[in-house]
């Protein structure tokens, strides 16, 4: 493969891989988003929720106590009331009569209140609208393209703005009687600030006008009776209720929004109670996340917090979520409280996880396939390369025989030559020594072929390893000696004999000597010794020639793979050797080793099991 193709590969595989992470860091940062917007409007609800309990406690514990302090009145005035007994036992039986429709009416209206919360905490946005707004312009189709909505925005401080969306008509039509005394409620649908829909939610009434009316006509009969007590009035607001003539339930309500008014705003609020609310409404909606709270009063004076810190900036720092206490006050809301998330982001993290481990897998993946196949395709070039090196290696070695054949075999075509005995007889053993050489050759590319298709022949006989070796070196001492080199031999091991294939085992000794000749830079120095462990016998062969790196040496069993020697290129050979020498150690139940330091020399250590000594017993 050509280096633009592979560098073509790695440029399209890296912008793929690089889509990949640039598509998965979006899809994780728009999930991050969603749940931490859904995560705010939890929050919210909760708070709201809180701030509506909060309330409604109040108001209920200050009944409790004004039931106390009538019954207290009661007692006390017990006896004034006994003059005018009859008229006082229809005024009280009016009064329980309207005090027990005033609950009714005020469980249905807390009734009301709660519907409109869970509306408003589902829709924010839904718009009320009076029933004649409705009955004209919604239920009529054909008006409803006079509906104007309007967004206002509201700044609130501290960064906050509150949005409001009014409801009004382009076009001002008869107005159509409503129907029914239920509230509506329009929910417009917005698209690129236009509103594309709208649907209608129906409540309750906000009154339930039966219990109104039956109110209307006791109080209608308590007229009467005040008429004749005027004078039994002991407070302001019964004074007030008889001269005004106005319901006494809505002068109660008055006095009851100026006491709690009035009341200080610590003594109003039960932290403990908030506290308890506060983890009740977060729990139901999955949040089990520490949080601190702030109260800050209608002077906005902090009166409990939970975040203690000497860093001021430290609060802006959080997610703030915020919501009035006591909205429903005459005048202007006495209070506000505020939670903090210090581990709001961790929080959201953590529910991700099980979408992050699988992406990192998914991409760990991607990467390992991307560097495996770079792997592939640089040793793939690798070995083309190492092919080339060997097929041209190869045409030299057979083509110096071939050239050497064809040099004597016209020699003895001249006739002159021909009448000579001796220099026929020195051609013929030229022709056949070269032929020797081109079978050695051929049969050394065989045998690798054979080994790679694993069908090479093994025998399994007794081998004396001694013998073996010292028959090589008989058959190169005549090499050898061409070299000028020197040989050393121990050929001493008391016990030898091993398992093995007696001609393969020639060839493994044969081409390691012949390294040792090959690779030795002046006349070579070779020493050959046998010696004899407890379960194995060891073979070593060391020379001072040119030794090997440590790259090198890493290299040298890989087939066609040959020492570089520079500019020189005396020593001839397919790079397959080595190769077949490991693979044939390896066949026998062998070992090799090797050590080398770069211009020192080299060893190689071979290790064979002795006879009847198998693996798995010496492991």
């Amino acid at each position: 493969m050509k280096k633009r193709s592979i560098t073509l590969i790695i440029w399209l595989m890296s912008v793929a891989l690089i889509g990949v992470m640039a598509m998965q860091y979006y899809f994780i940062r728009e999930s991050f988003k969603q749940k931490s917007q859904l995560f705010d409007e939890a929050v919210s609800a909760a708070l709201a929720s809180v701030a509506g309990k909060i309330e409604k406690q109040e108001i209920f514990e200050f009944a409790r106590e004004q039931d106390r302090i009538n019954q207290e009145k009661f007692k006390a005035d017990q006896a004034m009331r006994e003059r005018n007994e009859q008229l006082l036992a229809s005024q009280l039986q009016i009064q329980e009569r309207i005090k027990k429709l005033q609950r009714q009416q005020f469980d249905y209206q807390q009734r009301y209140r709660e519907e409109e919360e869970n509306l408003k905490a589902l829709v924010p946005n839904a718009i009320y609208v009076n029933n004649a707004f409705f009955e004209t312009y919604i239920r009529r189709k054909r008006y409803q393209t006079y509906i104007d909505f309007n967004v206002v925005n509201k700044y609130l401080g501290e960064g906050y703005i509150d949005t409001d969306i009014q409801l009004s008509a382009k076009r001002e039509v008869p107005l159509v009687p409503a129907k029914d005394d239920s509230t509506r409620f329009i929910i417009p649908y917005f698209r690129n600030n236009r509103v594309e829909a709208m649907q209608t939610a129906t409540l309750i009434p906000r009154i339930n006008r039966e219990i109104a009316d039956q109110l209307q006509e006791l109080e209608n009969e308590l007229l009467v009776l005040n008429a004749k007590k005027l004078q039994q009035a002991t407070t302001l607001f019964d004074t007030l209720a008889i001269i005004g003539g106005k319901s006494e339930h809505i002068l109660k309500d008055i006095e009851s929004s100026i006491l709690l008014a009035k009341k200080p705003f610590r003594e109003r609020l039960n932290i403990k109670y908030l506290k308890k609310e506060l983890d009740t409404e977060l729990n139901k909606r999955d949040i089990y996340v520490p949080f601190n709270i702030e109260v800050r009063d209608d002077q906005s004076y902090i009166i409990y917090e939970t975040l203690q810190s000497n860093n001021p900036n430290a609060k802006k720092q959080f997610a703030k979520y915020s919501t009035k206490l006591f909205e429903n006050d005459l005048n202007s809301s006495p209070g506000l409280l505020s939670i903090y998330f210090p581990n709001k982001s961790s929080v959201i993290r953590d529910t991700m996880s099980y979408m992050l481990l699988p992406m990192i897998a998914l991409l760990a993946l991607l990467i390992g396939a991307f560097a495996y196949t770079l792997s592939i395709i640089f040793k793939q070039k690798k070995i083309s390369e190492m092919k080339t090196d060997f097929m041209n290696n190869m045409t030299h070695e057979f083509k110096t025989p071939v050239a050497t054949i064809m040099i004597a075999s016209e020699s003895l075509r001249d006739p002159e030559i021909a009448a000579d005995g001796k220099r026929v007889n020195r051609l013929a053993n030229i022709i056949y020594d070269e032929n020797v050489r081109l079978g050695n050759h051929i049969e050394r590319v065989l045998n690798i072929a054979r080994l790679e298709k694993e069908n090479l022949k093994i025998e399994k006989v007794d081998v004396h390893i001694n013998a073996v070796v010292s028959g090589v070196l008989d058959s190169m001492n005549l090499q050898l000696q061409r070299a000028n080199g020197v040989l050393h031999t121990d050929i001493s091991a008391p016990n030898d004999l091993v398992i093995g294939d007696e001609l393969h085992l020639s060839n493994v000794f044969f081409n390691l000597v012949d390294n040792a000749i090959k690779y030795s830079k002046d006349a070579p120095e070779i020493t050959v010794k046998t010696y004899t462990t407890k379960h194995h016998v060891i073979v070593t062969i060391a020379d001072k020639g040119m030794g090997m790196t440590k790259d090198q040496k890493e290299k040298i069993f890989d087939q066609f793979y040959r020492i570089p020697t520079g500019n020189v290129h005396n020593v001839k050979g397919f790079g397959l050797g080595l190769s077949y020498v490991n693979d044939i150690v390896k066949r026998l139940n062998g070992e090799i080793q090797v050590k080398s330091e770069k211009d020192k020399g080299t060893i190689f250590e071979l290790t064979f099991p002795l006879k009847g000594i198998t693996p798995d017993r010496e492991a």
